[in-house]
């Protein structure tokens, strides 16, 4: 009970009076001539490493072997005779004793507070109770923190103050700092299934001088020098096509950064990452066997399994995954054959008959996709891959080999989310011309989503490219799936959020 109460005890006190006397500690360092931010620490092992190295370790046992170990202060217990220490690999005990410590280390473990980073040095026991501690024979001060943490068993409870101070977060929640090692390990694993599949890592703008690639709104900024307005990219699509133009490469894939100017939810943010990949001489088909493949290998190599838990659903990732055409999906769920329905008008009374509102749609392609949205997606728990999307709404994918109206498109939906977008990659210069054209006149009409006319783009194409599949994906939205987190805040380390009125 004694490190609750001391937690207890600081988090109740004036933070600014904690600070002052903290400020006071650090001085009486710098007056005994000890530096409270050093440059260095040989620091020789982690808190892990050291727990599995002497897992087997017997109770009560005492080694002669000595480490030194780092890390942030996190319980101070009996005036600081056990601390506990975390690194980024775990946690640690350590015991620190006036029969162990010189006079000079005493008077320095009488500064430190819980929140400091701190070096020991010393043996390794397993203590009566259990516990494997760093038995202490030297300690130095490598960080005097000033501000307090809360207090430990509850952290941080207004939900906003955990993504605007994301380090306290990290520093008192250690499932958050394991969402995000298990993010890295995502993305790290990602690029070692592309690259082991002969696919090559490329860059591409990020700063753009007209908004391409997707339907969305963009972020827009001014060069200076140039004196031009640029666009942030809201995908990186159109420049990997142009390097599959070149032939860098038969099968690239680019891990990026996007922006886009909408709306915030629980699955979208401003800023946000994805990956984008193309490979020469497949189809959609073949993308959807990549992902599926992809996916599952992620998932083995970051979790152990490919059957995960998503709040109360239980998602079965191993291949191979169902899949419905969109038309049919829609059938299945209202009973409307759409293929069957001609025109505009026609759609959108069968879609008001179901009582779901078409004002925002100006197509037959727009009308099916409200209606597919409203009343099949959300019950896609387990991986689909809904397929041959209406050609209004897929102005990037080639035509349907077999119906005029379609397009060889799919999105992949697991938990009712869109997780990837990918086409049979449109190759004809004349009818990207034309999808243009129609994106230009529906964003005359008021669609401020719909893309302009690129002109340097389509030159690439009239250059010749082979025929080719392509796939989007979001990584913010499969790292929730596989870290069970309900929000894209809380796999996004510093989310964009509102600005604090002062």
């Amino acid at each position: 009970m004694a490190e609750i109460k001391e937690l207890a005890n600081e988090t109740g006190s004036s933070q600014d009076r904690i600070r002052q006397i903290r400020i006071e500690k650090a001085n009486s360092l710098r007056e005994r001539g000890l530096n409270p931010y050093p440059y260095k620490y040989e620091k020789t092992i982690m808190a892990q490493d050291l727990q599995n190295k002497y897992a087997d370790l017997p109770v009560g046992e005492e080694t002669t072997d000595s480490y030194k170990v780092a890390g942030r202060v996190m319980a101070v217990r009996n005036s600081g005779m056990f601390i506990d220490l975390v690194d980024a690999s775990g946690k640690i005990q350590v015991f620190s004793h006036k029969e162990n410590l010189n006079e000079e280390d005493l008077k320095t473990l009488k500064t430190v507070d819980i929140g400091d980073i701190v070096g020991f040095e010393g043996t390794v026991r397993r203590t009566p109770r259990g516990e494997l501690t760093i038995k202490s024979t030297s300690l130095e001060v490598l960080s005097k923190s000033l501000l307090p943490l809360p207090e430990k068993f509850h952290g941080l409870t207004d939900v906003e103050t955990k993504y605007r101070q994301r380090y306290v977060d990290m520093i008192t929640n250690e499932d958050v700092r394991k969402t995000f090692q298990k993010r890295s390990l995502i993305i790290q694993k990602i690029r070692e299934f592309l690259i082991n599949k002969g696919f090559m890592e490329v860059e591409t703008p990020m700063l753009h001088p007209q908004a391409g690639g997707a339907n969305a709104k963009p972020f827009i900024t001014h060069h200076n020098t140039l004196d031009m307005d640029m666009y942030l990219r809201i995908a990186p699509e159109l420049y990997l096509k142009r390097l599959m133009v070149g032939g860098v490469s038969e099968a690239i894939f680019e891990i990026n950064r996007s922006f886009r100017n909408e709306g915030i939810d629980t699955r979208h943010n401003p800023e946000f990452t994805m990956i984008e990949l193309y490979q020469a001489y497949v189809d959609y088909f073949d993308m959807m066997d990549l992902i599926e493949e992809l996916v599952a290998y992620v998932a083995q190599e970051v979790l152990g399994t490919t059957k995960i838990k998503y709040g109360e659903n239980e998602i079965d990732l191993t291949p191979p995954w169902d899949r419905k055409t969109m038309l049919g999906a829609v059938e299945e769920a209202t009973g409307i054959d759409f293929n069957k329905i001609e025109t505009y008008e026609e759609a959108v009374k069968a879609a008001q008959n179901l009582h779901i509102d078409t004002e925002e749609c100006s197509n037959w392609g727009q009308v099916v996709e409200k209606v597919f949205e409203e009343k099949v997606e959300p019950n896609l728990i387990q991986p689909i891959h809904i397929y041959d999307y209406p050609r209004e709404i897929s102005p990037l994918a080639k035509v349907h080999r077999d119906n005029p109206r379609l397009t060889e498109r799919f999105e992949t939906r697991i938990n009712g989310w869109e997780i990837d977008n990918a086409f049979s990659e449109l190759t004809d210069p004349i009818d990207q011309r034309a999808r243009f054209e129609a994106q230009m006149k529906a964003k005359a009409e008021g669609d401020d989503e719909a893309m302009p006319i690129d002109e340097d783009y389509i030159c690439a194409l009239e250059h010749g490219v082979p025929p080719m599949g392509g796939l989007g994906m979001g990584i913010d939205r499969l790292v929730m799936l596989l870290t069970d987190s309900p929000s894209i805040r809380d796999v996004i380390a510093f989310p964009t959020l509102k600005k604090l009125n002062k």
